[in-house]
């Protein structure tokens, strides 16, 4: 007698042949449509009005597109890196306009991201505690934050003007003034000359007989401009006020049992601000300082109202000086190379800066956890990956005895 095998895909059953499950089939494979239904319009929008846009700016940063025309036209020829090379190689004009941007833009961020940073921390701790007319006073710090920029920025033009409301304090305490937007000497050159270090009319042959990508090291060390420092001091204030609410926010998130328990333990209000408080507002830092970066490299309307790169191009910036090179000088492939480096100098910035805010006791936990699996892997013979349980008791053991988790 033989006995004969059915073949599983032609098997019968009394109900009929069995249906094999179509890929894609079932619940999951009606949720997965579902969700790819719902996702397609944003993925057309984001495609259309921002990867798009993006692309053919970086073809129009490889090009030498004039502005007229379609960028994709055939009139309009490959230039390959040239319009980089003309940034840090040439030693013309672009390149010098492109370098004291940068160095503007420089002393621009170093000043007014700390500056900013904890003004909105001051502000906060303060707004955060039981005052009277409170709400009066966040609403009073938020307020420049929601006004017009333009607005803002005519009005400290009047405040800064030689006979402006500044000097004016300035003078009662027999101090005088600047002509503010008509001052392009850098505070760094001005302090110097004040103390004696070195004459800003007669500067060191060491530091002008020398450059660095087209700037003299005079140049580069001259700080930011008076200029600048009164567009420093607007941004300052109007900035402080949305960075206030966010550290308002996240102190509002801490628990008052963690904050009551360093009281008992005899912590002074200070000890408790800078070993409880601060270390868990550390997201709220990266995000804040995150914002900061990209704002002020990007900054580009109060030039443009206040001071339009004057003078002596001391307030001028890669965002404006692009803006200059498209708009006016027709230049777009220039401009759109300026973009590019721009975004570039933001990225880097902000990978240094997830760097140094790294939360150092998780990444040393999970190297604890690895080597601990590993060790045990080959004590057993088995793959140290195996054994999730144990790692996962681990863990919970590591943080329950003084590990602190944070962002990465």
């Amino acid at each position: 007698m033989t006995t004969a095998t059915a073949d599983p895909a032609t098997t019968t059953t009394s109900a009929g042949p069995s249906r094999r499950r179509r890929p894609g089939g079932g619940i999951h494979g009606q949720q997965n449509r579902s969700g790819w239904t719902f996702f397609a319009p944003v993925l057309v929008i984001l495609g259309l009005f921002l990867v798009g846009p993006i692309l053919l700016a970086l073809w129009v940063s490889l090009s030498d597109w004039s502005g007229q025309g379609s960028p994709l036209s055939s009139d309009v020829g490959f230039v390959g890196l040239d319009n980089y090379t003309q940034l840090f190689g040439d030693s013309g004009l672009i390149r010098r306009d492109f370098m004291t941007s940068l160095r503007n833009n420089f002393y621009y961020v170093l000043l007014v991201v700390p500056a900013q940073t904890v003004l909105a921390l001051a502000l906060a701790l303060i707004l955060n505690q039981k005052l009277r007319a409170r709400g009066f006073f966040r609403s009073a710090f938020y307020f420049p934050s929601v006004t017009s920029s333009v607005a803002i920025s005519l009005v400290f033009i009047f405040l800064f003007t030689g006979s402006g409301a500044v000097n004016g304090v300035l003078g009662f305490f027999g101090i005088d003034g600047p002509v503010w937007f008509s001052e392009p000497r850098g505070v760094i050159h001005l302090l110097g000359g004040t103390i004696g270090i070195w004459d800003p009319a007669a500067p060191p042959a060491g530091l002008t007989g020398s450059s660095f990508l087209g700037l003299s090291w005079w140049e580069w060390l001259s700080g930011p401009s008076v200029a600048m420092m009164a567009i420093i001091a607007l941004v300052i204030w109007t900035t402080a006020g949305t960075f206030m609410l966010m550290f308002l926010a996240a102190l509002q998130g801490v628990s008052t049992e963690v904050t009551e328990a360093a009281e008992i333990d005899g912590a002074t209000r200070w000890q408790k601000n800078r070993y409880v408080v601060l270390p868990m507002l550390k997201p709220t830092f990266f995000l804040v300082i995150t914002l900061g970066l990209i704002g002020t490299w990007q900054v580009f309307d109060q030039i443009y109202i206040m001071s339009q790169g004057g003078p002596a191009k001391t307030t001028l910036t890669p965002a404006y000086l692009s803006y200059q090179y498209a708009f006016q000088n027709q230049d777009w492939g220039i401009a759109a190379a300026m973009a590019f480096v721009l975004f570039a100098i933001i990225l880097i910035f902000t990978g240094v800066q997830r760097f140094i805010m790294r939360d150092k006791d998780l990444i040393a936990e999970k190297r604890i956890t690895r080597r601990t699996a590993k060790a045990r892997a080959d004590r057993d013979g088995d793959d140290p990956y195996v054994d999730q349980e144990s790692i996962g008791i681990y863990q919970a053991t590591t943080r329950s005895s003084g590990g602190t988790g944070g962002m990465t």
